[in-house]
């Protein structure tokens, strides 16, 4: 395999080994640029180590460009940060690492490049190419991760329980790389994981989430989802997740598994939109089925209302998880809540009542919720996926027809509350909101134009029924 530089790249490289030979230390291009390099994956994130301190290399080199960029440091770890363009680049002094039991924040002492690349994660990241004089250029690969990265395996330089020990966030990035890259986690290293899940707990949340959100946000999200359960790692981060797992069966008569399912929805829709939000809808979609889940007789199972209740749980969720609670958490609560109204509209002889009412209530949220509901159909079965598709297709015409007639969607009322007060001479009240209900109610029934002059009319109707006088103006 060969790394393929660009002349923007090369320049930088020979900057870096420029300030390494002034000041006399070892520097070598390490980790993650190297691997996803030699993978022809685009990258902006340059690892410097070096035998020696690392903050005065990025000192040394910022010198060299104009500008001088700003070095950050972290005299605690010894790394030291500059940004050249569009390039981040760190730098760290090769170091060993030791860990306390109750902690990921090691205790840090001067190394050799052996013994930097012996703390990285996995042998795919442990690869290095030397900066250094008559070497420069040279790939250092003491673990075999170019036969790893050609045989797409994800293994640790160290024996798995003493990495995934050290650092129990090593398993999630484990299952991350796997699940982003297509990758397979080699056998002792996934006995690792399975063997100290329970280690994940010392991580904190919020390093959890970025990595659960970067399984999410892989091309095929069900691989890192499935290893996260069969690792054990996922009835620690997310145990209402496994309540969805497997069929029950009462009298021949089972439901399908809504794990499974969940996991081939995700990956549908992740085949249509990288909204990290919409696929957390997909996710959560069906995560209130093991509440709402029942046997009625002659009927079968059903999991009535789980839409509704699971649109409840969704805050809660997002809490645990520290994911923000605001426009993005509203956005996937709506969708988990509304993710069956769309089916209800591919039976015959709706009404263009019931098609308002989508537009009215989706609004802006319409397109990823068709989206979603398209994503649901995971059926076996390629002839009821084609009628499924088929059906949505007639809704999204019937939608768009509607759409089109009445201007319901993003809808704004003709008439306002402060049209209401003026007219009839009202401050805040009750019978304010009856008659913007009203007037609401009235457009989406179809009974009269959404339109002012309509609304306007109908308002002056609303308002005798209800006994208000309109009030006369002094000219």
């Amino acid at each position: 395999m060969q790394i393929d530089l660009t002349t923007e790249e090369s320049g930088l490289l020979k900057k870096i080994a420029q300030a390494a030979e002034t000041i006399h230390v070892p520097a070598y291009l390490i980790g993650g640029f190297v691997r996803d390099k030699l993978l022809g994956i685009q990258v902006k994130d340059m690892d410097i180590a070096c035998v020696g301190d690392g903050i005065r290399l990025a000192e040394q080199t910022s010198g060299l460009f104009s500008g001088k960029p700003k070095v950050s440091f972290f005299k605690t770890y010894g790394t030291a940060h500059i940004r050249v363009g569009e390039y981040d680049i760190e730098f760290v002094g090769a170091r060993q690492e030791s860990y306390n039991r109750d902690s990921r924040n090691p205790q840090v002492r001067p190394g050799t490049l052996k013994d930097d690349q012996l703390r990285r994660d996995f042998t795919i990241n442990a690869l290095a190419i030397d900066l250094t004089g008559t070497n420069y250029g040279n790939l250092i690969d003491p673990f075999n991760g170019i036969g790893d990265l050609i045989s797409g395996i994800i293994r640790t330089p160290l024996e798995p329980g003493q990495t995934f020990n050290d650092d129990p966030l090593r398993m999630l990035r484990a299952i991350r790389f796997a699940s982003g890259l297509g990758f397979v986690i080699e056998a002792g290293t996934f006995q690792g994981i399975k063997d100290h899940a329970e280690r994940i707990k010392i991580i904190s949340q919020e390093r959890i989430t970025d990595e659960f959100n970067k399984i999410l946000l892989s091309s095929k999200p069900s691989v890192g989802l499935d290893l996260l359960y069969k690792s054990g790692l996922l009835k620690y981060i997310f145990p209402k997740l496994i309540e969805l797992v497997g069929a029950e069966y009462i009298d021949g008569m089972g439901h399908k598994d809504n794990f499974y399912h969940t996991l081939q929805v995700v990956d549908n829709i992740s085949m249509h939109t990288k909204d990290l939000w919409l696929r957390w809808a997909a996710l959560l979609h069906d995560i209130a089925k093991p509440d709402t889940k029942r046997f009625e007789e002659g009927e079968g199972w059903t999991f009535h209302g789980h839409e509704v209740v699971g649109a409840r749980m969704v805050p809660k969720i997002f809490s645990a998880f520290k994911l923000p609670t605001g426009e993005n958490m509203r956005f996937v609560r709506k969708l988990v809540e509304m993710h069956l109204r769309p089916i209800s509209l591919t039976k015959e002889d709706i009404t263009d009542s019931a098609i308002r009412r989508l537009l009215f209530d989706a609004g802006e949220d319409l397109d990823a919720l068709m989206t979603l509901c398209e994503a649901d159909i995971t059926s076996k079965n390629k002839f009821k996926v084609k009628k499924y598709l088929s059906n949505f297709q007639l809704v999204r015409e019937r939608l768009k027809e509607v759409e089109e007639k009445d201007k319901i969607r993003a809808w704004q009322p003709p008439v306002t509350g402060e049209m209401i007060m003026q007219t009839f001479g009202l401050g805040p009240s009750r019978e304010v909101g009856e008659i913007k209900n009203a007037i609401r109610e009235a457009i989406l029934e179809g009974d009269i134009p959404n339109d002012y002059e309509a609304a306007y009319m109908y308002m002056l109707e609303k308002g005798k029924e209800l006994g208000l006088a309109q009030v006369k103006r002094k000219t």
